[in-house]
Parts: structure tokens; sequence; C-alpha cells
């Protein structure tokens, strides 16, 4: 998956101003690519202008209490995920069905005062860690997630092609992580704090234990997984 073209990237081609679409229910992973339905007029906006230039706009969580204030400001979550949008169709009434490629996460140093409709933030990309010196502990975190994932998966026949190919290929740590964590179905905090950590072998270890739960707390019948590929997120 992260071979494919939509996914090459350079830290170069990010200015460090991030266009935000905050979103309460969505925490998206690098690696992967996300359908969004974008009807709201600032996010519109926001989506023309990524369209006329870089075509990049970032993915954050909406912090607990949105409610109060979701046509305002509310606080976003620090660590959000950089995305390139690939495909854009222009829906009757000035709505867009985008695909989303998700590519760095980012870290959001502060946010921009208000000039244009939607929100902005200096940001700086955030790239994955590995120990110095454990190749070998690498491959076995591989090995375990895996095998891991795919224990509680034998409920979703309509993925197992995809993800048998998937899996099997020659992925990094890093970029098995976050499919795997995207994939998984957890809660949002769980899912941003997965996110937020840049060290790998720790990021690996915190999905085994969130795997490991999984498989004790669901039934045979459950997947313990969302549907693959997955559908349409709406702002």
């Amino acid at each position: 998956m992260s071979t494919f073209d939509e996914f090459s990237f350079s830290a170069q081609e990010f200015c460090g101003t991030a266009r935000l679409f905050p979103l309460p229910n969505l925490v998206l992973f690098p690696h992967v690519m996300q359908p969004l339905h974008v009807f709201e007029p600032r996010y519109r906006a926001m989506l023309e202008e990524a369209l006329s230039g870089d075509r990049l706009i970032t993915m954050g969580l909406l912090a607990p209490g949105w409610e109060r204030d979701y046509e305002g400001r509310p606080p976003v979550r620090p660590i959000a995920c950089l995305g390139r949008v690939i495909v854009s169709q222009r829906l009757a009434g000035g709505a867009h069905n985008v695909l989303l490629v998700a590519l760095r996460r980012v870290r959001l140093v502060r946010e921009l005062p208000p000039a244009k409709s939607f929100r902005e933030a200096v940001a700086e990309i955030c790239e994955d860690r590995y120990p110095p010196q454990q190749v070998g502990k690498t491959a076995a975190l591989i090995r375990k997630l895996r095998g891991a994932f795919l224990r509680i998966l034998a409920d979703l026949p309509q993925a197992h092609e995809q993800l048998d190919q998937l899996l099997g290929s020659d992925l990094s740590l890093g970029t098995l992580t976050d499919i795997i964590s995207y994939m998984l179905d957890i809660g949002l905090d769980a899912k941003e704090a997965l996110l937020a950590e840049t060290n790998v072998h720790r990021r690996a270890k915190l999905l085994l234990e969130h795997l490991a739960q999984a498989s004790c707390d669901l039934e045979p019948a459950a997947a313990g997984a969302q549907p693959f590929p997955p559908s349409f997120s709406c702002n």
C-alpha cells in the first residue's frame, strides 16, 4: 500500500501551514486512504484552496467538549495527520466527494488568527523513530502484529484477499502499525494515543495490547475491525 505513487511525499512539499479539517469522530493515520464527503461551506472553501495549490489538508480530532462550539474554533488534539487529495468529485450544490491519501503525522504548534473561513495552524512533521540497533526486535514485532491482527478478522471474508496481500507485503513496522491502528475498532482516545506515539517500537507494543484485548473481548462472530475499505466520513 505504501509503495503506491500516491504515497510518495517529501517534507519539503509542506509549507508548514496546515489547512485544518477537524472532525469529532475520525482519527486518520499515515499510509491509508480515506473517502470524505465535504459539504460545510468553510470546508468547501478549504478544499478549493487546496485543489488550486498543493492539494494538502490536515485531518485533526476535536477535543472533548467540541459540541459547545462546533461552528466556532473548538480545541483540536495536538497530533494530526497531513494528507493529499488525489480524487475530487464536485456534486450538485457545491459539495465534494474526495479521496484523501494520508501522508505524515504532524504536530500542531499553534493555531493562526482567523483570516479565512476555515482554520489554519503552524505545524511540524513528526517522523517515525526506531530504537537504534534493534533490527531483530523490529522483525519480531512485525510477525506478532500480523498474526494478532489476522486472528481477529475471521468474520471479514470480503476483506481477506486484500488484507492477505497487504499484510503479506514488505511493509515497514511503522507502516504496519498505522494501517492496523486505522482499521482496528477501538476508542478515539486510544487511536489518538497511537497516532501521537512516534517511537515505532512503543507504538507496536501498545497496539499489540489493544489487539490482545480485542481478541479477549470479542465473540467469535465479531470482527474487531472497522469495515474495509472504509466508507465515506462526513464533515
